[in-house]
């Protein structure tokens, strides 16, 4: 038998300059503002149902929930930012994400005050964070889509909360 061999195509290596962010995210709110966080992150959208409360955890740790006998930590991302708090609605719920730290995969529950939309966002969409100036440090932002006249803040959800953070949770939990 005969074997022929092909001949080296070399393949196409992208410009160092694509932009990675474009792509699905699902958009939420906390309060008037608009946020987006990659479709390919979210595990499950679910309404509020019962925490259990962990002591001496920061006040943005709301507690855990059993989600199909899986026990996972539960942040207020309204708390988290800074925000102040708010009545839970009926609106209200809790987006189930898969966070990367430290080579290792986590389920977070984040509360926000309500869902609105999947959008497509193209490289023309996003444009960089802007400089907010010395001192002011951003690295959970990915950028800021236009869409409408609207700004919708796309965050990297796996810098939303720190390593040293999320590796505090995980301790909590074992």
């Amino acid at each position: 038998m005969q074997t022929t061999t092909l001949p080296q195509v070399s393949q196409p290596v992208a410009p160092p300059d694509v932009d990675d962010r474009a792509g699905k995210y699902l958009i939420f709110h906390l309060g008037p503002e608009e946020f987006g966080i990659e479709v390919l992150k979210v595990r499950e959208i679910m309404g509020l149902q019962d925490i259990t409360t962990i002591p001496q955890t920061p006040p943005y740790v709301k507690g855990v929930i059993n989600l199909r006998g899986k026990v996972i930590p539960v942040v207020d991302l309204r708390l988290k930012f800074g925000l102040p708090p708010e009545e839970y609605t009926g609106r209200t719920c809790i987006i189930v994400v898969r966070t990367h730290q430290a080579e290792e995969e986590l389920m977070i529950g984040i509360i926000v005050d309500g869902v609105a939309e999947v959008l497509t966002l193209t490289q023309a969409d996003i444009e960089d964070t802007p400089d907010f100036g010395p001192g002011v440090v951003t690295p959970y932002l990915k950028g800021m889509a236009k869409i409408k006249d609207k700004v919708k803040i796309l965050l990297d959800i796996d810098q939303v909360l720190s390593s040293q953070e999320l590796h505090g949770l995980t301790d909590l939990l074992q």
